[in-house]
């Protein structure tokens, strides 16, 4: 029986929609930007076929996001596979900028050092591009001290010998759509452990991390906020957080602790979840938290199981605003009237890859499939890279 609720949601799959419907081949091969949404509606990788696409609402478009696919280390002979990454940045664009830049090249580097794909790889990559970014904050300090109060929540994955790797720092979301034989029926599954002190266990952990401080965690306007300035426990950058020398003047006030910390308060560190994949795993959803504001696990699953795959995290994203609309008690197409900067009061920014698992390709982990380096959200209006 479909709930009332999801034919809402999925009816407009089948309805022609007015942006970048005529993209019936997935548009030019970097994508297609079209006002402040880009997409790009089908692609394949070496597991599969893909979709992204991106919708802006901050002045700056802060959310980066990346899908490389072919080789996943820099040497010969290289283990084949699908990496994908999702990086919503906050206090502005350049540390989603720089991940999306130097992540997966510090990937296959320790991949190539290490012989191999494995969880240690993905977190020292992670831990090597923190390093990375914070000697840019040092760098630029002393002429550009906002650059201290920059971060990014960072969501990968990595499909490679049949093994499926979600390292996340931060509030981004990977889900798997899994299909249950005996009830014929598509079931979602989280991946991934968001860091957000919404989250109790979240918040007992920073009490944990930090039992001498009695506001590690502080309850503001009905929030919980990590030293009562930032939702998020764990992400790339914050060096204001994770170093004192940046939490002082002339780092703008609001941003400053009242007193010192002798060790860092945010961590960069990913959690990583690795699991073999099976033939009953149909697809993956990486996306911002944007998304998930609007929509639960399941009502995407369902969503692109119900959708015809060209297209679909278009699609996916407008299911998106199209609540956002409602929750507002306005139109759809009103709310895509909202220039970049006012539409941040309706919608945050949205990054959406669907990538679609092939069971026969999964497996073959020397399959030379497509070589594809893709870059979501470039040339959107606002966006400093056009």
């Amino acid at each position: 029986m479909v709930s009332t609720s999801l034919m809402r949601i999925v009816s407009p799959c089948w309805k022609p929609s007015v942006e970048g419907e005529n993209s019936s081949n997935g548009g030019d091969a970097a994508g297609r930007a079209e006002g402040l949404l880009w997409y790009k509606d089908s692609g394949q990788h070496v597991n599969g076929e893909f979709s992204m696409a991106v919708i802006q609402a901050n002045n700056l478009l802060e959310d980066y996001s990346q899908l490389e696919s072919g080789p996943m280390s820099s040497v010969d002979p290289s283990p084949q596979g699908t990496f994908v990454g999702v990086y919503d940045g906050h206090g502005g664009p350049e540390a989603a900028r720089f991940v999306n830049e130097r992540l997966f090249e510090n990937i296959k580097k320790f991949t190539s050092e290490n012989n191999g794909m494995s969880a240690d790889v993905i977190n020292k990559a992670f831990l090597a591009t923190e390093e990375e970014f914070l000697s840019l904050v040092k760098n630029q300090w002393l002429h550009k001290p906002q650059i201290a109060s920059v971060g990014a929540c960072c969501l990968v994955g990595v499909v490679c010998s049949g093994v499926l790797y979600i390292a996340n720092a931060g509030d981004s979301r990977a889900v798997l759509g899994r299909l249950e034989r005996a009830i014929k029926e598509i079931k979602a599954i989280q991946l991934s452990y968001e860091h957000n002190a919404s989250i109790e266990s979240v918040r007992e952990e920073l009490h944990s991390l930090h039992p001498d401080d009695p506001h590690i965690v502080v309850l503001k306007n009905k929030v919980w906020r990590v030293k009562g300035l930032i939702q998020i426990s764990r992400s790339i950058g914050d060096a204001y957080l994770k170093r004192a020398e940046y939490n002082r003047e002339p780092l703008l006030a609001k941003f400053r602790l009242p007193e010192p910390f002798n060790k860092p308060i945010l961590k960069a560190e990913p959690t990583i979840l690795v699991q073999k994949l099976y033939p009953e795993d149909q697809f993956l959803i990486f996306a911002s938290d944007g998304l998930w504001e609007h929509l639960s696990n399941q009502e995407a699953v369902d969503f692109v199981h119900s959708c015809p795959r060209n297209g679909v995290a278009r699609k996916l994203l407008k299911a998106a605003l199209r609540e956002a609309a409602k929750k507002r008690e306005m139109r759809y197409s009103d709310l895509k009237k909202i220039d970049r900067g006012v539409r941040r009061h309706f919608h945050d920014d949205i990054t959406v890859i669907v990538l679609f698992l092939d069971s026969n390709l999964v497996s073959r982990s020397s399959f030379r499939g497509p070589l594809i380096s893709i870059k979501g959200g470039y040339g959107v209006s606002g966006n400093g890279n056009t």
